[in-house]
């Protein structure tokens, strides 16, 4: 009797442990064959740039966000000696230098939940977002952490003062702080995570 109780738990661990290893496989095909359909939405754009703020333009009216990077927001303030700056207009003032003659080259496949294009900018070869980075005047965000340290080290744009973050200050400013750049697999697990508990 005991023999058969113990190969019968045995036999339900192994079915678990089974259905367990499908679900992480299925959801891993998943996750992969989202992101190939994302990424066969790639652009590529090129043309008249319209800045908005430090980490948003227009281009060829595609409303863009830089991925990888947080610039302060246009009406944020920061401190240098003591005293306030609107950092956020000087973030976009930089930006603009950074765009103004030369061709802009933008690539991005996903969105976030403003409709944006997340791309990377190409300016004559130079990476955009790894120049405001590399200028003081934005954060790195998943990406250019070196290039953030660096800046940091070396005291330049926002890092020469006091600032609040940028998604903190939106956070302060807006009631919540928006979602950031690749998030997607993320709030796609979050869901199916849901679904399997019996929440979705």
């Amino acid at each position: 009797m005991r023999g058969r109780r113990s190969r019968r738990r045995r036999s339900r661990r192994s079915i678990r442990f089974t259905d367990l290893l499908l679900t992480l496989l299925l959801l891993g095909g998943i996750a992969l064959l989202v992101d190939r359909f994302q990424r066969l939405n790639n652009q590529t754009l090129t043309g008249s740039v319209i800045v908005h703020d430090g980490d948003t333009l227009t281009l060829s009216g595609e409303r863009i966000r830089l991925e990888g990077i947080d610039a302060p927001e246009f009406n944020q303030r920061c401190t240098r000696n003591g005293s306030a700056y609107p950092c956020g207009r000087e973030a976009m003032r930089t930006l603009r230098q950074l765009v103004a003659g030369g061709k802009v080259v933008c690539e991005g496949y996903e969105r976030d939940r403003y409709d944006r294009l997340l791309a990377r900018c190409m300016v004559d070869g130079r990476d955009v977002g790894r120049e405001l980075v590399e200028a003081g005047w934005a954060l790195a965000y998943g990406d250019y952490d070196a290039v953030e340290a660096e800046a940091r080290r070396a005291r330049r744009g926002i890092w020469d003062g006091g600032f609040v973050a940028p998604r903190d200050w939106r956070a302060e400013h807006d009631g919540a702080a928006s979602p950031h750049d690749g998030e997607l697999l993320k709030r796609l697990w979050e869901r199916v995570s849901q679904w399997f508990k019996g929440e979705g």
